[in-house]
């Protein structure tokens, strides 16, 4: 269910207007018939804009009217009168509604223009928190392509919860623990300068921890020494602390880098290791209920009666595991930051993982587990490109988006060689074509990742959404502002376009209840599409008169405002010139 709004803007205002005539005239037929939220979900997009902007499938009406699907529609569509529709009309079963030019030039673009960077935002967040779980790489390990699915989708969902007025903290829960620093510590002891590793970055600490594994095949006794070497880390030793909080140090300079290129910051980086003290407090409250049971000398929660294998909170040895970890995690962020909503933003590969541990905190009685959502993804594959790490075949995502701004820098040379800033546009174009390309994907779909089809300036790509925002901005400044004037719709392509704007908040609604970009993504295409159409076949500046050349800069202003607000909702920038 879509949470209630306290203010309504065009689309949504349209369909709670139609909704509202219709609820009465069928309130004359049955008194018990729908109310006016119910029809307004109801109404839908028809597959032929000929038949009309919106449209109500009468079938569902039929038990509760006692009439055909025919004849229901004629009786609605009869007498009709809404100062938003133009016309009703039936066809088979189904109430077409045509939205007024008027309403659209007189309620929709004026209000896209008073409301500017507020445009579209639902207010169904506020006096509510969401705390939202990304990225999370493993400290020691540099970002690669498996990285740009959680960390892109993780933004995006907590760009549209805050543009929804919801209080947001973004958490970069970061594997900073494990056996894996008890190896990294005998590697750089044994083989390892201070020098060496600050010049390396990240890249110095894979090269030990590749040394470590390529050594410990010749010599058993080093998987010894690691695991000394990490009970000792465990136990507080000062000398690994420092070791281990350099490498995470080290590790997050690298990061950063990243996240700058992208434009995100994190609220919190509390990793792995800071939930170590808070797991036994867990682990007891499973005893205290019952919960634990002893399988093969592990502890365990059964999860057969809710179809899923067992849930494992300790090892045979007493160690715990990831879902401990979460469990605890998830208690402290609780009990931190009172959350309405926490995301989990991982692979669909985890999805039984965040199943089990989100119903053994259900098991465990807090009462807020119902709060606990898993966001997943599938996995992206990049074709014919030969970069790897020299560990294997990883694509690291520096790599990419270096490649991806050097060829956007080729192209800019060739076609706008004295672009001002061309470095600062290549990237945000070449960065912006990696994320568009991504979010286009419905998040759960895998993608087979080819960078010329990112790239074009043609076609559903970030380069061509990007440069459609830079043509309103050529415009606008070409006639040094919005201006003054009255919005006239007269021509197909001006129709279109506003109604394409008007859609704005409703696919925001969509894409925070499905947890979904690429709604957005998409509707960003749609405004591209429908402004391109517009320029190309009512000209602007060279309008024929000073009224229709006002309104048309109008219309392009509210493009310019829809495509910016879209652009901040997944993670794209603003690029006034290419």
């Amino acid at each position: 269910m879509r949470e209630k709004h306290a203010k309504i803007v065009p689309m949504l205002k349209i369909k709670s207007q139609i909704a509202s005539v219709l609820a009465e005239k069928m309130k004359a037929i049955n008194p018990d018939a729908m109310g006016v939220e119910e029809i307004a979900n109801m109404l839908e997009y028809p597959p032929d804009a000929a038949m009309g902007d919106l449209s109500l499938p009468c079938f569902k009406l039929s038990k509760l009217l006692r009439r055909s699907p025919v004849q229901i529609a004629e009786m609605l569509a009869d007498g009709f009168e809404s100062p938003c529709v133009s016309k009703a009309s039936t066809i088979n079963g189904y109430l077409n509604f045509n939205i007024s030019d008027g309403y659209l030039a007189t309620a929709v673009v004026p209000e896209v223009l008073s409301k500017g960077d507020k445009y579209g935002a639902p207010t169904m967040g506020q006096g509510k928190t969401v705390v939202l779980d990304y990225s999370s790489p493993n400290v020691a390990k540099p970002f690669h392509i498996g990285h740009l699915g959680t960390t892109v989708i993780g933004h995006s969902l907590k760009k549209l919860h805050e543009f929804a007025g919801y209080k947001c903290v973004g958490i970069n829960y970061l594997g900073d623990w494990g056996t894996q620093f008890g190896k990294l510590i005998v590697a750089y002891r044994k083989w390892g300068n201070k020098e060496t590793v600050e010049a390396g970055g990240v890249d110095g600490l894979v090269e030990l921890y590749v040394k470590f594994h390529a050594e410990a095949e010749n010599d058993k006794a080093l998987e010894d020494e690691a695991r000394a070497e990490f009970t000792k880390l465990e136990h507080g030793d000062e000398e690994n602390l420092a070791l281990w909080r350099w490498f995470v140090e080290i590790s997050l300079k690298e990061y950063k880098k990243t996240y700058d290129l992208l434009g995100i910051e994190f609220d919190s980086y509390k990793g792995e290791s800071f939930y170590t003290d808070k797991m036994p407090a867990q682990v007891q409250l499973l005893r205290d209920k019952n919960l634990l049971k002893i399988d093969d000398g592990a502890s365990i929660v059964d999860l057969e009666e809710y179809n899923m294998p067992p849930c494992l909170i300790l090892k045979r040895d007493g160690s715990t595991l990831y879902p401990t970890r979460d469990i605890a995690a998830a208690v402290y962020r609780k009990n931190e930051y009172k959350f309405d909503k926490a995301i989990y933003v991982t692979s669909a590969g985890q999805s039984l993982h965040f199943a089990q541990w989100f119903k053994v905190v259900e098991m465990m009685g807090y009462d807020w587990y119902d709060q606990l959502v898993h966001v997943p993804y599938g996995t992206v594959s990049i074709n014919g490109a030969k970069l790897a790490t020299r560990t294997g075949n990883v694509i690291l995502l520096r790599d990419l988006f270096a490649m991806a701004i050097e060829k956007v820098s080729d192209i800019i040379d060739q076609k706008n060689p004295d672009l001002e800033n061309k470095e600062k546009v290549a990237e945000d174009v070449g960065v912006g074509a990696i994320i568009f390309y991504y979010l286009s994907n419905n998040r759960i779909k895998d993608i087979n990742f080819v960078m010329e089809d990112a790239l074009s300036f043609d076609g559903n790509t970030g380069p061509y959404v990007q440069y459609t925002y830079a043509r309103t901005c050529s415009i606008l400044s070409k006639n040094g502002g919005e201006g003054d004037g009255k919005v006239i719709i007269s021509t197909t392509e001006e129709r279109n376009l506003a109604l394409a704007l008007s859609r704005f908040e409703e696919r925001v609604c969509d894409a925070i209840d499905s947890y979904e970009p690429s709604v957005i993504t998409r509707y960003i295409l749609d405004v591209a599409v429908a402004f391109n159409q517009f320029y190309h076949n009512c000209p602007i500046l060279g309008a024929q008169d000073e009224a229709t050349k006002a309104s048309r800069v109008k219309l392009t202003a509210a493009a310019k405002t829809v495509l910016g607000n879209a652009f901040g909702l997944i993670c794209l920038k603003k690029t006034e010139k290419i």
